[in-house]
């Protein structure tokens, strides 16, 4: 039967501590109903200079105290799991705003499959937790649910049960506050199982740890950041979808307010406007499609995300690169020429510089196109040859079987 370790970091946690370490005790029956044999109490003390450590000394065996150097948030969990006994592992807050009387039921999901059990303060059951942050957090899991094409409620959540098994997918980690942003991203990416289970949440007594401005921006960059680690298509195309939509809607509302009043002119600033925003978009687009190739290149393996979920993995996409990128060189020289023959590049003329713009603007886009393709082309066949030289290489000769009527030797 399996073992829970429990990692409880603490930082100048006195007034807390013995309160959230009982509670974690107490929850020994319940765990041995779901088929949880044995707990194991570990309390990292992160550097506190309170009576912390001293509290938790006197629980003796019954605890394992483990202190070192402040590392932070992330840092004081690693530690824990580093020396955790258990094929399970869970972790939560010292300050007793997560419920350790959950972790049985979150333990039953983890022993039928689940690989990552998180307790979501999202989902429905009595949270005690600041509108703020709220709103913090209802955004966070969005940008996560946005990046990973997986939707999830709680991204930042304290509570969790793992399995020891996955640490070696979603390491490393950072030593900071954003160390369960990070993980959520990572884990979503590399295909892990994660089940979210409602929790209560219970606000902290005194002053919070945590910044809303300088940690939320700290999870933002954490979230996209290790998002573009996995599927760069994902962030760089879909703002380069946007802007595309944006060039889209502008020139569609020039062409729909001509119909609508019967007017002949064009507003040049807004179409030049949109030629930037589609050109720019068309960059971004082809630059997640090339990281994509990168990033399947770094680990190793297939592309396997993508601009709308693992299926649309963007392999298909930048195979018609080149023809419209000639198409585009073409169209812009097309254009100048046509601006040539009709007299459109007149100094007299108040727009004499726009069809210059709009050729220089094609040629450009085409040449993004056909480079961004050679680029693939050649990532794509870099990553072939990685996969062939390690099949080269782990090959084991089998002998054919003998034809019939040979002899034996």
């Amino acid at each position: 039967m399996p073992t829970l370790s429990v990692v409880i970091p603490a930082y100048n946690e006195e007034d807390g501590i013995a309160a959230i370490v009982e509670r974690v005790l107490a929850i020994r029956p319940q765990l041995a109903a779901v088929g949880v044999d044995e707990l194991e109490c570990i309390v990292v003390d992160d550097g506190s200079t309170d009576g912390t450590a001293a509290i938790v000394q006197g629980y003796g065996d019954q605890v394992r105290l483990i202190r070192q150097q402040n590392r932070g948030y992330g840092g004081a969990l690693k530690t824990g799991f580093s020396v955790a006994r258990g094929e399970l592992i869970g972790f939560l807050d010292a300050d007793s705003t997560y419920p350790p009387e959950r972790f049985p039921d979150m333990c039953r999901l983890a022993l039928d499959g689940a690989e990552i059990v998180i307790g979501s303060r999202m989902s429905g059951e009595h949270s005690e937790m600041p509108l703020v942050r709220r709103i913090g957090n209802t955004i966070f899991a969005t940008m996560l649910s946005l990046v990973s094409g997986v939707r999830i409620s709680d991204s930042a959540s304290g509570q969790r049960v793992l399995r020891r098994s996955v640490l070696p997918m979603i390491y490393p980690l950072p030593n900071t506050l954003d160390f369960t942003p990070a993980m959520s991203t990572r884990a979503l990416h590399e295909g892990v199982k994660i089940v979210e289970m409602p929790i209560p949440y219970k606000e902290r007594s005194g002053r919070s740890k945590l910044s809303v401005v300088r940690d939320g921006l700290r999870f933002t960059k954490s979230i996209v950041w290790t998002a573009l680690t996995y599927n760069p298509v994902r962030i760089f195309g879909g703002l380069g979808l946007a802007l595309l939509l944006a060039a889209l809607l502008i020139v569609g509302g020039q062409i729909g307010l001509h119909f609508a009043t019967g007017q002949a002119g064009w507003s040049f600033p807004l179409l030049f406007g949109a030629l930037v925003l589609a050109v720019a978009g068309v960059t971004l687009y082809t630059t997640g499609t090339t990281f994509s190739y990168v990033v399947a290149l770094f680990h190793r393996r297939p592309i396997r995300q993508g601009l709308f979920g693992r299926r649309g993995n963007g392999r298909r996409i930048e195979k018609h690169y080149w023809w419209l990128g000639l198409l585009a060189i073409v169209g812009g020289f097309g254009t100048y020429l046509a601006a040539v023959l009709f007299d459109l590049t007149n100094p007299a003329l108040a727009a004499s510089w726009f069809a210059p713009v709009v050729s220089a603007l094609l040629v450009l886009t085409g040449v993004q196109l056909v480079s961004a393709w050679s680029l693939a082309r050649v990532l794509a066949e870099l990553s072939r040859r990685e996969v062939e030289a390690e099949a080269d290489l782990n090959w084991s000769y089998t002998p054919a079987p003998a034809l019939r009527g040979e002899a034996a030797a």
